[in-house]
């Protein structure tokens, strides 16, 4: 019997839908779940004893009933929060509802023994930070622009001094403002005699500006890797400023030793996928020229053109057709 896969995420998750859509094509039972439903939409029973040491039950939607140990695979993409579920709420019963959620629902859904994870979202919050991140890659050998993260004006000054030109960027994007769309802060150019005391407040992110002649996305799902450069046509610091439309993918070759130390970062997140990108500083076939920026461990990559061999990737790895190197996305 096929593995029955389960996808963790919102019913407005058009990423999902391409993953869930070539599972169907192959036959592979599949269930979408979405935790924020919780209530009348989503009921669930977990059960646990010496007679039986792993969590068995079923999660039953309007539409389904799973059988958690019958769950071979969970593609875990962008649920929605479970805070949202509870606004309507005071304050501390939203606090509370929501911890009780997390913490009940939540822990049963990253604990199905067996099942392997795409990716566990443990592992995700492990390498969703910009410090980890940089930091793996200097230790696996990637070239990686200097850093700073600070908030003291006096010691970005003297980064600037020291690297003259330096960007700034956020560590997240925007959250959802009032009227519940999200924004973003893209990298930009700063100037070191703007800063003042007001960058005490919070941290910051400043590099150096890499010298670069172009961008790279690199998408590894599993061993299966698909790298395009990007340009912007206004030749933007930040590609993703503008028309997504408009922008120049170009699929090229990933060097051997750039390749190789991608699974090694992904393996040692215990990942089983990720969306990195670089800045290309001359012959995309020289190792040297590849500059690692950053890793996003649950990234975007539908609207890229080589999203329907990404989506095979993906029902690959979910239908275990192809396993993750070492098995590391799988939970006990």
């Amino acid at each position: 019997m096929a593995p029955f896969v389960l996808v963790v995420t919102s019913l407005e998750d058009v990423t999902a839908d391409l993953v869930i859509t070539a599972l169907n094509d192959r036959e592979v039972p599949v269930a979408r779940v979405d935790p924020g439903d919780i209530g009348p939409g989503l009921a669930f029973d977990a059960r646990i004893g010496a007679e039986a040491p792993v969590w068995g039950g079923r999660l039953r939607t309007t539409t389904r009933e799973v059988e958690l140990g019958e769950v071979a695979a969970v593609y875990y993409r962008r649920p929605t929060p479970y805070s949202a579920r509870f606004a309507h709420l005071p304050a501390q019963q939203r606090d509370f509802a929501t911890a009780e959620a997390r913490h009940g629902l939540g822990g049963i859904l990253h604990n199905l023994r067996g099942a392997q994870y795409v990716n566990h979202p443990a592992a995700v919050s492990r390498a969703d930070f910009k410090p980890a991140q940089l930091q793996r890659f200097a230790k696996l050998g990637l070239t990686i622009p200097a850093t700073l993260v600070t908030n003291d004006a006096e010691q970005a000054r003297k980064f600037a001094a020291e690297h003259g030109r330096i960007i700034y960027k956020p560590f997240r994007g925007l959250p959802a403002g009032e009227d519940g769309c999200a924004g973003a802060i893209w990298a930009q150019r700063v100037d070191p005699d703007t800063f003042d005391e007001s960058i005490t407040v919070m941290p910051h992110l400043f590099q150096a500006e890499v010298p670069k002649t172009g961008d790279a996305r690199v998408t590894v799902v599993g061993r299966q890797v698909f790298a395009s450069r990007i340009e912007a046509p206004d030749g933007a610091l930040d590609w993703r400023r503008g028309d997504w439309n408009k922008l120049i993918h170009t699929p090229i070759g990933l060097p051997a030793p750039i390749e190789a130390t991608l699974h090694s970062y992904l393996s040692s997140f215990d990942l089983a996928f990720g969306c990195f990108d670089f800045a290309l500083t001359g012959d995309e076939h020289l190792p040297s020229s590849w500059t690692a920026i950053e890793c996003n461990p649950n990234g975007q990559w539908g609207w890229l053109p080589e999203a329907p061999a990404i989506t095979e990737a993906f029902a690959d790895i979910l239908s275990g057709k192809e396993a993750v190197a070492h098995d590391h996305a799988r939970r006990p």
